[in-house]
């Protein structure tokens, strides 16, 4: 375990208020200098999480896979991609970072499959109506000549979400689903074969030392079997939150629970409902599930308001903790949202050439930063947030390889912007993420040098500095642990709050400065406090007594 005491095997609820930060393996930090990040890039780098002071990793998928959505085309589920190392290593990096304190989640991708997966291969070789079809979502198509698309669904990387195969004797065949790209066939989980490979999955990683999973696109698995048209506002969704789900996760709880110490389930869940949202995180099923709503709300004091009301207000009856969560692998990186005039994060409304100004977006995801960290329940952290990086927004187009870029016909800029290496050291690209002279997978900005961690970690105003002093804080405050919340009278336009007995956070969106309230002492502030005058885009923590 090492000599870390933030890390305590009877620590069984450390999930409730943990620091979890993602690290998307192929940006992070790249160790055998191939211009790719991979797993002996963070072992070496561990030391520097540790001392930001995170509870644990969430590592996005590092399994084998052709990479045509950025390791979310999964074609081995117990192993390691030789592009980030191998299991060994995986291994290895799961026991160095629980000896600094750091426990690690990994991600499960069960919603689909690669097509280079060895099930969807054996079912593209085998008949129609194979038993090794029956493991996916095969049908034939509609028309005179099965030449439509077996129903109206939309993929959710737009376009059509089937894909016609072609017969041994060349004649066009049956279709397949796709809820994403082409090359990610949608398992069938009504066949129980799919059920018990992804359990068998689960104990795999929680055997070598994972304290959880993140479950991605957790709430699309289980599918209406009949396969209807998706007419408007129909009830229940042909292939979102049905009611089949919540058996799979009981599931998933049971063999969690079976283990010593917590091993955790986290849902990536986007639904509307928050009753429903919510139906998932109790007690025998999901431990936590991520907060889009929050994340997808504008720099506004009554939307954000509103968010954390009913993000509190729906997790308490079912005793989970809320989680807070600024960005991520798929959205668009907050100081360049927050510096936009429509401030909120919509895939819908994602295009290219949308002015933003650099100076308040800091100014904002500063403020942003110290509001997340200060709210009760845990908090994500996406990699390079806390070194204040924008959106990579001026990419070589011929260098984009996210398929939302693709499908969309180049009118959709796709996620590579967020997914740009990280840079740590230099005043030249590759800032040390590779070694010099190595071109990096996606290309980063000529003018990151003052945005390394070389150039922040002794600057005590920038942003990483910013970061490591809030957890520091939040670890050690009594008042930002459990789940004590009031809200303090004041301007509708700034957000006050007290946790536990004697610690405040002001958070002031309103144009003009603001009186701050009364306090001892000025613990932490996302930029200057002159004169008890909080300014605009400032956020605060103050001590009470």
């Amino acid at each position: 375990m090492g000599q870390n005491s933030r890390l305590q095997p009877e620590q069984s609820d450390w999930w409730r208020d943990a620091a979890i930060y993602q690290v998307y393996p192929r940006s992070f930090a790249d160790g055998n200098g191939d211009g790719t990040g991979d797993l002996a890039g963070v072992r070496a780098r561990l030391p520097y999480l540790a001392e930001l002071g995170v509870d644990a990793i969430w590592f996005n998928p590092w399994y084998p896979s052709p990479m045509a959505d950025g390791g979310y085309d999964v074609a081995d589920y117990r192993n390691v991609d030789p592009l980030f190392g191998t299991l060994d290593e995986a291994e290895k990096l799961i026991g160095e970072a629980l000896a600094l304190g750091i426990r690690t989640v990994v991600d499960i991708v069960p919603n689909h499959v690669s097509s280079e997966h060895p099930w969807f291969k054996e079912a593209m070789a085998a008949a129609p109506g194979s038993p090794e079809r029956e493991l996916f979502h095969f049908r034939p198509g509609r028309g005179p000549s099965g030449e439509l698309p077996p129903n109206d669904w939309v993929s959710e990387f737009g376009g059509c979400p089937w894909t016609r195969t072609t017969n041994p004797d060349g004649t066009p065949g049956d279709w397949y689903l796709h809820l994403f790209a082409v090359q990610q066939p949608d398992l069938n989980w009504a066949h129980p074969q799919v059920r018990y490979e992804h359990e068998s999955i689960l104990r795999f990683w929680f055997d070598r030392g994972a304290a959880g999973v993140r479950i991605d696109s957790a709430a699309l698995l289980a599918k209406d079997p009949a396969l209807p048209d998706f007419t408007k506002d129909v009830d229940p969704h042909p292939y979102a939150d049905l009611e089949e789900l919540h058996d799979i996760y009981r599931s998933w709880r049971a063999i969690a629970d079976s283990y010593a110490g917590t091993r955790i389930l986290i849902g990536e869940v986007w639904l509307p409902d928050a009753e429903r949202f919510a139906r998932y995180l109790r007690p025998d099923e999901l431990h936590t599930a991520f907060n889009f709503d929050f994340l997808a709300r504008p720099w506004d004091a009554n939307g954000l308001r509103e968010s954390i009301d009913s993000t509190l207000s729906l997790h308490a009856p079912v005793g989970a903790p809320a989680t807070w969560v600024l960005c991520n692998h798929d959205v668009t990186r907050t100081v360049t949202r927050y510096g936009r005039r429509d401030t909120r994060f919509d895939f819908a409304t994602k295009a290219f050439g949308i002015p933003t100004d650099p100076a308040l977006g800091l100014r904002r995801a500063r403020a942003a930063a110290l509001l997340s960290l200060a709210l009760p329940g845990a908090v994500y952290l996406y990699q390079g947030e806390e070194l204040g990086l924008p959106e990579v927004e001026d990419l070589p187009v011929e260098r984009l390889q996210d398929p939302m870029h693709l499908r969309s016909g180049g009118t959709d800029p796709g996620r590579d912007g967020c997914r740009v290496p990280l840079p740590w050291s230099g005043a030249l690209p590759p800032y040390g993420f590779s070694p010099e002279g190595v071109q990096p997978w996606l290309p980063q900005p000529a003018d990151w040098a003052p945005l390394t961690v070389e150039a922040q970690v002794a600057d005590p105003a920038s942003m990483l500095s910013l970061y490591r002093t809030a957890l520091r804080i939040r670890r050690e405050a009594p008042g930002l642990r459990g789940d004590k919340f009031e809200w303090l009278a004041g301007d509708a336009d700034v957000l006050a709050f007290r946790r536990g007995a004697d610690l405040s956070c002001v958070v002031n969106l309103a144009p003009e400065p603001v009186a701050l309230p009364a306090h001892t002492a000025v613990l932490l502030a996302s930029g200057p406090v002159e004169d008890g005058m909080l300014p605009s885009d400032t956020a605060v923590w103050l001590q009470l007594n």
